[in-house]
């Protein structure tokens, strides 16, 4: 099937408005380039990345960078932000944020405090095109890819709002303790906005997180992983979801084009630092996926693999076929997985009731009135 590797050639991408450039779409060379291209020098270029990526920065005349300058700018290209359209909060305090982008496409983001540490959720596609059978979001189809100033907008916005909530930090990087591409879409479906977002998410003069910092989640197209690999360092996390592709094949229908044999090949020979390892979230479905023989055949089909599995429970949202496994049967699922030597932690459903826990992220895709 060639639908999956060829979906990020094929897939909508909404272009900034107006055709000129968005200076938040460029990673910091080819901002550079882009000032030098104005007649300034490329110096200019590494001043002006550092300030656009600033909570609080919205438009030119924020930058501090001169009126002839600013003039020059603005008469050559964009600069977009985003702004909540709704922010709803959690019993436990997580927060959802939803995003109305310039087309009228609604995204989702969820940041999740735990301990006075955040860990903000990102959408790098408004819906997606997986169409995995659990998850909501892949329930209400693909829409668009998001450029990369849409995906760091989603950071930029909540760091916005957390300092005007009154928290209080050294600088503003130390708001957000770790950025997770496990919002709406497939991330690695998107690559090449991925690349360039996490280029400047990761850029000591741009928002300086570190590798260690960020996690992108793939359902597994392996090729691209072996892109990611290569191209940047980063956190791996695998939405596996069942050992054997019979079941994994029924539940997520990119299987069928990369089995588990492929999938695991991958993450075998996907680098990884010292004491680093690949997450793999695995959704208790009761009778589908939970049996202990599925524990076992899981632990048989990841050894020699460094990795940390997350057992989830499935977060159902109106009428479903699936229910979640009792806490019993995750209970001694996870047991057969740690006598087996497997780091295996049961994670807690957060914002469930606002519908922001895991595959519930859905938006409205309405085109705004």
């Amino acid at each position: 099937m060639c639908y999956i590797v060829c979906m990020n050639r094929e897939q909508k991408e909404q272009a900034p408005l107006g055709g000129q450039p968005d200076l938040r779409d460029l990673a910091l060379a080819a901002l550079r380039a882009f000032v030098v291209s104005l007649g300034l020098p490329a110096k200019r270029g590494g001043q002006i990345f550092a300030r656009l990526h600033r909570p609080g920065v919205l438009d030119f005349s924020q930058l501090g960078i001169g009126r002839e300058v600013t003039s020059l700018l603005a008469g050559h290209a964009t600069m977009s932000s985003l702004a909540p359209a709704k922010v709803e909060r959690s019993t436990d305090s997580t927060e959802k944020f939803a995003f109305r982008l310039a087309d009228g496409a609604m995204i989702e983001s969820v940041l999740i405090p735990e301990d006075g540490r955040h860990t903000l959720c990102i959408s790098s596609q408004a819906g997606c095109a997986m169409g995995c059978r659990f998850c909501l979001t892949g329930g209400q189809g693909f829409v668009r890819n998001l450029r990369p100033a849409e995906i760091v907008g989603q950071v930029l916005a909540v760091m916005n709002h957390m300092l005007a909530s009154g928290l209080v930090r050294a600088t503003p990087r130390e708001l957000l303790n770790n950025l997770v591409f496990m919002g709406m879409g497939e991330p690695l479906a998107n690559y090449d906005n991925l690349l360039v977002a996490l280029r400047i998410l990761m850029d000591d003069q741009g928002l300086g997180f570190s590798e260690r910092r960020i996690t992108v989640s793939t359902c597994g197209i392996v090729p691209r992983m072996d892109d990611l690999g290569r191209d940047i360092r980063v956190n791996l996390a695998v939405s596996l979801h069942a050992a054997d592709d019979a079941v994994r094949s029924r539940l997520m229908p990119v299987n069928k084009t990369y089995g588990l044999a492929e999938l695991l090949a991958a993450c075998r020979r996907y680098p990884l630092g010292k004491k680093k390892v690949i997450l793999f979230e695995y959704i208790m479905l009761k009778g589908i996926n939970d049996s202990l023989a599925d524990a076992g055949l899981l632990a048989e089909k990841l050894q020699g693999i460094p990795s940390r599995i997350n057992l989830l429970p499935y977060n159902g949202a109106g009428e479903t076929e699936f229910a979640c496994s009792e806490e019993t049967q995750t209970l001694a699922f996870q047991k057969v997985l740690r006598e087996a030597g497997f780091n295996t932690f049961i994670r807690q459903s957060r914002g469930a009731d606002i519908s922001a826990a895991c595959g519930q992220l859905a938006g409205n895709h309405a085109p705004a009135p």
